[in-house]
């Protein structure tokens, strides 16, 4: 059969903690329920005239005709499996998209190429819950879109030669139960607008609506580098999201962080929200005298936008 190129954004979705579902749950059960959630976000393909490509194991890849219609497919996908979730339920599924948009090779019922290579590496370094995508959809996106998406990192990928931004996107949901994401319905900016203040070294950073997100870590491709060999490469990410600034860990020896009321916590791929003023250690408790420090504080700016 001859190959055809075509422009088309390529999702994967990716069913986390499988492994450990099955040495908890046994086969039968944990194959039961890994099914369930694999066709809960098949059913939502069709709605956005997705094509469903193949099924390998726990994961799914699909096709969509606009980096939109992967946008808000994969919002759809993540709100279905979440509130298809027993309260009660002590083994809960999880679930990490990453989509790209571009040019593909198509040949039979596969695609192929360098934007299928990018959608899943995305895919491979998104963490569960979470949706992650490249700047190329941001681009192709309608700018009442490109709002759900946040810069969160730049990653660098084995075997290309420049840095891709990844953007998070944040489905927002309203208070209501049942908002669905195909329906805009953005928060407006809180009046009162903070901005948080970054000290490692002598270097300084704001975070605040021009910059709402940095990346930190020992790779040289973060926005702070720091020089601890107990820090990842990416080691976490602080963004404001929605008038808060929050602390997500993607490391391997988490992130403890010091509040100055003494209070002190340690998360391992986790989230906080950062408030007042406080330290930073990356994969080193602060008992242990870490000497590379990041410091923080956050100031509200309301006076001067008055």
């Amino acid at each position: 059969m001859p190959q055809q190129i075509d422009k088309l954004a390529v999702l994967f979705a990716d069913i986390c903690g499988s492994t450990a579902l099955y040495e908890n749950l046994g086969d039968d059960l944990a194959r039961k329920l890994i099914s369930r959630c694999i066709n809960t976000m098949v059913d939502k393909i069709p709605v956005f005239h997705g094509t469903l490509v193949k099924t390998i194991g726990d994961e799914i890849m699909v096709t969509f005709p606009s980096a939109e219609a992967a946008l808000l497919a994969a919002c759809e996908m993540k709100a279905a499996v979440e509130n298809d979730r027993p309260q009660s339920d002590s083994n809960p599924l999880q679930v990490r998209i990453g989509f790209n948009y571009g040019e593909v090779l198509k040949e039979s019922d596969d695609v192929f190429g360098n934007t299928v290579n990018i959608a899943a590496r995305v895919a491979s370094i998104t963490r569960a819950d979470q949706i992650m995508t490249t700047r190329a959809v941001y681009d192709a996106l309608p700018a009442v879109l490109q709002e759900k998406l946040r810069p969160i990192m730049r990653a660098e990928f084995k075997g290309k030669q420049e840095y891709q931004e990844i953007y998070v996107v944040i489905c927002e949901q309203e208070d209501t139960l049942s908002t669905r994401c195909g329906i805009p319905a953005y928060r407006k900016t809180p009046d009162n607008i903070d901005e948080m203040i970054l000290h490692y070294r002598n270097q300084t950073l704001k975070i605040n609506k021009e910059r709402r997100s940095v990346a930190l870590g020992r790779g040289e491709a973060c926005d702070i580098v720091v020089k601890n060999a107990f820090a990842s490469r990416l080691h976490i990410h602080i963004e404001l999201r929605f008038g808060k600034f929050i602390l997500s860990d993607q490391s391997t020896n988490g992130t403890y962080v010091r509040f100055n009321n003494g209070d002190v916590e340690h998360i391992t791929c986790a989230e906080i929200p950062l408030h007042g003023m406080g330290s930073i250690s990356l994969g080193q408790a602060f008992s242990e005298n870490p000497p590379e420090l990041i410091e923080f504080s956050v100031s509200s700016t309301h006076a001067q936008h008055r």
